[in-house]
């Protein structure tokens, strides 16, 4: 059996890891905390001794980086935690990974693109982030490259799964609210973490190493999704369509977002016959 280390073993993807890959591989589960009940021990990646330490004393086939800071607003006024963890983190484990000789999974985000451009973003495109989120990611995805030769970047977008997101978000609005004001102007791709899990199994099968765009087939807007999410749940509630300035208008500390990310994935369609399902399904699948 296969044995795989995986930061952030207690968020969003790092469970969903679990589930879809817990029964066929030996997960070394890691987070900044343990969890004795779900067999997470405690790894701090910003830490390059004991990250490179870890690695060559339980001697992983594979890291799976799923840890990241993504409270986007707070880190436009936490700038070093978030290169800490976002950048000097990445960079830990790229060369932990090449001192054990072993391949890296790292995910990355939309938000290194600007978000000015009118048509998809492809894995050659420049990136050009707007906020310290963006900028630290960017900074995380060129360690991982500089460092392990044996790796896949894996940009995703809107990702959801179990624990704190937007749709969780939406539906807690909706038990007392019967209206949740929702931008409608920043496009993109809705991504299950379930869908990004199979993502990350099906590139660790395969020696296709580089850069990928993995999200759900499908755009649409933040205002889109709400409704979706609604109507899926049988929620009454009304949604009130705003734009982004008026956004930062009612939440004036909020970091700047791109306002069209779509991702095409360009360098799977390129090099493979890998395809991740629409976002309409990946969400009824979510909410049944």
């Amino acid at each position: 059996m296969k044995k795989i280390m995986v930061t952030g073993s207690g968020g969003q993807l790092g469970h969903a890891v679990r589930e879809r890959m817990g029964d066929t591989c030996e997960l070394l589960q890691t987070d900044v905390a343990d969890d004795a009940a779900s067999g997470i021990r405690r790894l701090d990646i910003t830490d390059v001794d004991a990250v490179v330490s870890f690695v060559r004393e339980n001697r992983p086939e594979a890291i799976i980086n799923c840890a990241a800071y993504t409270a986007v607003d707070a880190q436009e006024r936490d700038v070093d935690n978030s290169y800490r963890i976002n950048a000097i983190g990445p960079r830990n484990l790229a060369i932990a990974a090449e001192d054990a000789g072993v391949r890296l999974v790292h995910i990355s985000t939309d938000y290194v693109f600007a978000g000015d451009s009118e048509t998809p973003y492809t894995e050659f495109d420049e990136p050009g982030p707007i906020s310290v989120y963006g900028r630290t990611k960017l900074a995380g995805e060129r360690f991982v490259r500089e460092f392990s030769r044996r790796h896949y970047i894996l940009r995703t977008a809107w990702l959801y799964g179990e624990g704190k997101n937007f749709v969780r978000t939406m539906l807690k609005l909706s038990e007392t609210r019967d209206l949740v004001s929702v931008v409608d102007d920043q496009i993109g791709n809705p991504t299950s973490a379930d869908e990004l899990a199979r993502a990350v199994e099906y590139v660790l099968s395969t020696d296709n190493y580089g850069l990928f765009h993995a999200t759900c087939e499908g755009v649409c807007s933040w205002a889109d999704l709400t409704e979706e999410v609604f109507r899926l749940a049988g929620r009454s509630t009304q949604v009130e369509r705003i734009s982004s300035e008026e956004y930062a208008r009612r939440n004036p500390a909020s970091a700047s977002r791109p306002h069209y990310s779509h991702l095409e994935k360009m360098m799977f369609r390129l090099t493979g016959d890998f395809r991740m399902c629409d976002w309409h399904e990946a969400i009824g699948r979510y909410l049944a």
